[in-house]
Protein backbone atom coordinates (compact mmCIF):
# COMPACT_ATOMS: atom_id res chain seq x y z
CA UNK A 1 0.00 0.00 0.00
CA UNK A 2 1.34 3.30 -0.82
CA UNK A 3 0.93 6.02 1.28
CA UNK A 4 1.53 9.59 0.77
CA UNK A 5 2.14 11.90 3.81
CA UNK A 6 -0.36 14.98 4.09
CA UNK A 7 0.60 17.05 7.39
CA UNK A 8 0.00 14.23 10.08
CA UNK A 9 -2.32 12.31 7.93
CA UNK A 10 -1.49 9.60 5.42
CA UNK A 11 -3.62 9.31 1.48
CA UNK A 12 -4.01 6.11 1.27
CA UNK A 13 -3.63 4.53 -2.59
CA UNK A 14 -7.62 4.02 -2.72
CA UNK A 15 -8.09 7.05 -1.65
CA UNK A 16 -6.00 8.33 -4.83
CA UNK A 17 -7.49 6.14 -7.05
CA UNK A 18 -10.92 6.71 -5.41
CA UNK A 19 -10.30 10.49 -6.63
CA UNK A 20 -9.10 9.74 -10.03
CA UNK A 21 -12.07 7.48 -11.02
CA UNK A 22 -14.24 10.39 -9.94
CA UNK A 23 -15.69 8.08 -6.89
CA UNK A 24 -14.98 10.15 -3.87
CA UNK A 25 -18.01 12.57 -4.15
CA UNK A 26 -15.84 15.60 -5.56
CA UNK A 27 -17.03 17.57 -7.87
CA UNK A 28 -15.55 18.24 -11.50
CA UNK A 29 -13.35 20.89 -11.15
CA UNK A 30 -12.51 19.92 -7.20
CA UNK A 31 -8.93 18.52 -6.65
CA UNK A 32 -8.81 15.06 -5.04
CA UNK A 33 -7.47 14.70 -1.88
CA UNK A 34 -4.30 14.39 -2.80
CA UNK A 35 -1.57 16.33 -0.55
CA UNK A 36 -0.34 19.26 -2.54
CA UNK A 37 2.67 20.89 -0.89
CA UNK A 38 2.15 23.66 1.00
CA UNK A 39 3.94 26.53 -0.57
CA UNK A 40 1.87 25.75 -3.94
CA UNK A 41 -1.59 25.38 -1.97
CA UNK A 42 -0.42 29.02 -0.21
CA UNK A 43 0.36 30.52 -3.49
CA UNK A 44 -2.86 29.45 -5.19
CA UNK A 45 -4.61 30.85 -2.31
CA UNK A 46 -2.59 34.07 -3.01
CA UNK A 47 -3.88 34.05 -6.44
CA UNK A 48 -7.32 33.56 -6.19
CA UNK A 49 -7.36 36.18 -3.47
CA UNK A 50 -5.81 38.98 -5.84
CA UNK A 51 -8.00 37.98 -8.69
CA UNK A 52 -11.28 38.22 -6.14
CA UNK A 53 -9.57 41.73 -5.16
CA UNK A 54 -9.30 43.00 -8.68
CA UNK A 55 -12.72 42.34 -9.97
CA UNK A 56 -13.89 44.21 -6.92
CA UNK A 57 -11.86 46.97 -7.65
CA UNK A 58 -13.21 46.66 -11.55
CA UNK A 59 -16.96 46.31 -10.32
CA UNK A 60 -16.36 49.40 -7.85
CA UNK A 61 -14.68 51.44 -10.57
CA UNK A 62 -17.25 50.44 -13.16
CA UNK A 63 -19.96 52.01 -11.18
CA UNK A 64 -18.12 55.10 -10.69
CA UNK A 65 -18.92 58.72 -12.12
CA UNK A 66 -16.13 58.30 -14.31
CA UNK A 67 -17.75 55.22 -16.39
CA UNK A 68 -21.11 57.54 -16.31
CA UNK A 69 -18.99 60.17 -18.02
CA UNK A 70 -17.00 57.70 -20.50
CA UNK A 71 -20.43 56.55 -21.49
CA UNK A 72 -21.93 60.13 -21.52
CA UNK A 73 -18.97 60.77 -24.26
CA UNK A 74 -19.32 57.44 -26.58
CA UNK A 75 -23.07 58.21 -26.90
CA UNK A 76 -21.99 61.91 -27.33
CA UNK A 77 -19.41 60.91 -29.94
CA UNK A 78 -21.44 58.21 -31.71
CA UNK A 79 -24.76 60.64 -32.25
CA UNK A 80 -22.32 63.25 -33.98
CA UNK A 81 -20.52 61.12 -36.29
CA UNK A 82 -24.42 59.30 -36.89
CA UNK A 83 -25.17 62.91 -38.12
CA UNK A 84 -22.39 63.57 -40.20
CA UNK A 85 -22.68 60.10 -42.23
CA UNK A 86 -26.34 61.07 -42.43
CA UNK A 87 -25.44 64.31 -44.11
CA UNK A 88 -22.82 62.78 -46.04
CA UNK A 89 -25.33 60.31 -47.76
CA UNK A 90 -27.55 63.21 -48.28
CA UNK A 91 -24.91 65.40 -50.16
CA UNK A 92 -24.14 62.03 -52.41
CA UNK A 93 -27.71 61.19 -52.82
CA UNK A 94 -28.04 65.05 -54.09
CA UNK A 95 -24.68 64.72 -56.30
CA UNK A 96 -25.92 61.99 -57.91
CA UNK A 97 -29.39 62.77 -58.72
CA UNK A 98 -28.07 66.43 -60.23
CA UNK A 99 -25.78 63.84 -62.30
CA UNK A 100 -28.35 61.85 -63.23
CA UNK A 101 -30.73 64.99 -64.36
CA UNK A 102 -27.95 66.37 -65.98
CA UNK A 103 -27.54 62.91 -68.01
CA UNK A 104 -30.85 62.88 -69.28
CA UNK A 105 -31.18 66.41 -70.45
CA UNK A 106 -28.15 65.62 -72.29
CA UNK A 107 -29.43 62.13 -73.83
CA UNK A 108 -32.74 64.23 -74.69
CA UNK A 109 -31.32 66.37 -77.07
CA UNK A 110 -29.03 63.70 -78.68
CA UNK A 111 -29.52 63.73 -82.78
CA UNK A 112 -28.09 60.49 -83.24
CA UNK A 113 -27.49 56.62 -81.73
CA UNK A 114 -24.38 57.21 -81.87
CA UNK A 115 -24.35 60.36 -79.70
CA UNK A 116 -26.83 57.94 -77.45
CA UNK A 117 -23.93 55.47 -76.87
CA UNK A 118 -21.09 57.63 -76.56
CA UNK A 119 -22.84 60.15 -73.52
CA UNK A 120 -24.30 56.23 -72.14
CA UNK A 121 -20.32 55.21 -72.34
CA UNK A 122 -19.03 58.95 -70.78
CA UNK A 123 -22.13 58.61 -67.82
CA UNK A 124 -21.13 55.14 -67.23
CA UNK A 125 -17.37 55.67 -66.83
CA UNK A 126 -18.23 59.35 -64.72
CA UNK A 127 -20.92 57.27 -62.47
CA UNK A 128 -18.44 54.62 -61.49
CA UNK A 129 -15.41 56.86 -60.64
CA UNK A 130 -17.68 59.07 -58.61
CA UNK A 131 -19.69 55.96 -57.08
CA UNK A 132 -15.56 54.64 -55.89
CA UNK A 133 -14.67 58.36 -54.23
CA UNK A 134 -17.98 58.20 -53.05
CA UNK A 135 -17.46 54.47 -51.43
CA UNK A 136 -14.02 55.70 -50.10
CA UNK A 137 -15.74 58.97 -48.33
CA UNK A 138 -18.33 57.03 -46.45
CA UNK A 139 -15.66 54.10 -45.47
CA UNK A 140 -13.41 56.61 -44.20
CA UNK A 141 -16.27 58.22 -42.02
CA UNK A 142 -17.30 54.92 -41.00
CA UNK A 143 -14.17 53.99 -39.78
CA UNK A 144 -13.61 57.09 -37.91
CA UNK A 145 -17.46 56.49 -36.46
CA UNK A 146 -15.95 53.36 -35.25
CA UNK A 147 -12.58 54.74 -33.80
CA UNK A 148 -14.40 58.05 -31.91
CA UNK A 149 -17.03 55.92 -30.58
CA UNK A 150 -15.28 53.71 -29.10
CA UNK A 151 -12.09 55.81 -27.66
CA UNK A 152 -13.88 56.91 -24.53
CA UNK A 153 -14.51 53.11 -23.44
CA UNK A 154 -10.73 52.44 -24.52
CA UNK A 155 -9.52 55.37 -22.39
CA UNK A 156 -11.59 54.50 -19.66
CA UNK A 157 -10.53 50.65 -19.90
CA UNK A 158 -6.94 51.70 -19.85
CA UNK A 159 -7.12 54.15 -17.16
CA UNK A 160 -9.17 51.61 -14.36
CA UNK A 161 -6.22 48.40 -15.03
CA UNK A 162 -3.51 51.07 -14.23
CA UNK A 163 -5.43 51.65 -10.98
CA UNK A 164 -5.83 48.24 -10.10
CA UNK A 165 -2.39 47.56 -10.92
Amino acid sequence: MISLEKDDAAVSESDVKAGMNGTNGLGMFEFPKIALPGLIGELAAQGVARAQQGCEEIKVAFASDEMREALRETYSSNARSAADYGLKVFEISNANTAAAINFLSHLWGSKSVTDVFSLTAAQTRKSLDTATAQNKELWGLAQKFATETGEPIKKHFAKVLHQAS
